[in-house]
């Protein structure tokens, strides 16, 4: 209460001053001459301001009138083009009604030289009448007489000339009938090979008791585990006695785990460690053995100057099997067939038995690829400096590229052969006739087929279908169709071929 009475003493103090200070300063005269500095500042303010508006206005007008001035003289340069467009339009509208009373004209000529020459063709007709009855007149034989006796003597003249080309074909293949029998021969032999069989992927290590088993094992399956991981594969150990089965898909890697496998149980100290050290030992022996594997069967076969890289990748093939049959033993077969196949054919056997040790060797890449083992093997035999007709007989075994020497069907024949010999490949007998009994129920459930056979073991497969039920570019789409199918659902050695025939017969009886 204390604290606002003295505030509102103090407001009342002040305010009083200030009513005193301002009754002085209007007493003095001071408080006129405020005003009237003021105004006058006004003034000057107010003139500055108009001459500033003035000058904008100026400028925005003269920026508005120079637009106008721009948009005018488009305008007028538009109407110009219009005018020119239109003057363009007039002529060719003139030079149109020209070419037209020029087409009328024409067309008035041709219809005349029409009538003219259709009335020439009616006095052309009547005279040659008249001239083919003059002419039987004087020779005694009616126009059709004529004609058979023309056309026996034709007939004459075109068997002799028949006879003499006949002669000279003769004489021309009997030049050629070497070179002729030799194609003959190799076409012949292309027709009765075939090769179909399975493919082992296991190994079994044997052992002499269930103690080494489980040593192998080791503790909570460590060991067993770090020999899986160091090479690459995986091993069952079941209630098989004294056996272990090694499971991979890559021989190489079977073999570095059974030859490991030996080393340890003959050295008996089997733990990871040791494990990582005896199977990195094996890589290093297995890869010189595979080298001097190569280069001890190029030195048995007699053939010389291969690249390095191609002896390493032939050692490799005696750790791969071609359904079951060994991939280098069939390679020296093959080889070897093949020389013989050129000798007996005038061919130069050197070559032939090259073709025949490498046409496989795509089977066995360095690389995953998803090209086919022919055409890969032809490719990397190009790579490393080897003759165009060597990778041509590689590429083309299978017919996956054309055959541009004789070597190529040798090669393919002596292929077929090996594979095909009694006792060289297997598989078993129910898989066979099952994968051949799905090959043609495929076909069969297309409709518009009649019959289907596989033959060539499989690797051909025929379609029959009606005449009446599709046509040519449908056969084109159905065997297309098949072969997808085929490749989708099934599992098969090397390719299958499809041929769809269509065909119309017509039977008739002589009584």
């Amino acid at each position: 209460m204390i604290v606002t009475i003295i505030a509102a003493v103090a407001g009342l103090i002040v305010g009083a001053i200030c009513g005193y200070l301002i009754f002085r300063y209007v007493a003095t005269g001071k408080f006129n001459e405020l005003i009237e500095t003021a105004n006058k500042e006004a003034e000057v303010i107010k003139e500055k301001k108009l001459l500033e508006v003035k000058e904008k206005f100026l400028n925005k007008k003269a920026e508005l009138e120079k637009e106008v001035q721009q948009r005018n003289q488009k305008i007028q340069q538009s109407e110009n083009r219009l005018k020119q467009r239109e003057l363009s339009l007039n002529q060719r509208q003139d030079e149109v009604n020209r070419r037209k009373q020029e087409v009328e004209q024409m067309q008035t000529r041709v219809d005349n030289e029409k009538r003219v020459l259709q009335t020439r063709q009616e006095e052309l007709t009547q005279m040659q009448q008249k001239e083919r009855e003059k002419l039987e007149e004087l020779s005694g034989l009616s126009a059709e007489e004529a004609k058979t006796r023309l056309v026996e003597s034709l007939k004459d003249e075109a068997r002799t000339d028949a006879a003499s080309y006949i002669n000279e074909i003769m004489d021309e293949a009997k030049l050629n009938a070497n070179a002729q029998a030799k194609k003959i021969v190799i076409q012949t032999i292309q027709r009765v090979a075939t090769e179909t069989a399975i493919e082992n992927s296991v190994s079994v290590f044997h052992i002499d008791n269930d103690e080494v088993k489980g040593r192998i094992i080791g503790r909570e399956g460590r060991n067993i585990r770090a020999l899986e991981a160091a090479a690459g594969v995986e091993i069952v150990v079941d209630d098989t006695p004294e056996a272990i089965v090694i499971s991979a898909f890559d021989p190489i890697r079977r073999e570095v785990c059974r030859l490991a496998l030996h080393q340890l149980v003959a050295d008996g100290r089997i733990h990871p460690a040791r494990i990582e050290e005896v199977v990195a030992k094996v890589k290093k022996q297995l890869e010189n053995e595979i080298i001097e594997t190569g280069k001890r069967t190029t030195i048995d076969l007699g053939i010389h100057g291969l690249h390095p890289e191609l002896i390493r990748i032939i050692g490799k093939m005696k750790y791969r099997s071609s359904y079951g049959q060994n991939l280098l033993q069939h390679a020296r077969e093959t080889a070897n067939l093949c020389a013989v196949m050129a000798s007996e054919l005038g061919l130069n056997p050197k070559k032939a038995k090259r073709a025949g040790l490498l046409h496989d060797i795509g089977k066995v890449p360095d690389e995953e690829t998803e090209m086919p083992h022919a055409l890969y093997g032809a490719k990397i035999a190009e790579k490393f400096k080897e003759k165009p007709d060597i990778c041509n007989a590689i590429g083309a075994h299978h017919d996956e590229i054309e055959m541009q020497t004789l070597l190529a069907p040798i090669v393919q024949i002596c292929d077929a052969i090996s594979g095909a010999r009694p006792g060289a490949r297997r598989e078993i007998v129910e898989a066979y006739i099952k994968r051949l009994n799905d090959l043609e129920a495929i076909a069969m459930s297309y409709p518009g087929v009649t019959k289907t056979y596989a033959i060539q073991a499989g690797r051909e497969l025929r379609v029959i279908v009606g005449a009446d039920k599709m046509d040519d570019k449908d056969t084109e789409a159905l065997s297309g169709e098949i072969a997808t199918k085929i490749q989708n659902e099934m599992t098969y050695p090397g390719q299958v071929k499809i041929t769809v025939i269509r065909e119309t017969r017509s039977v008739a009886y002589a009584k």
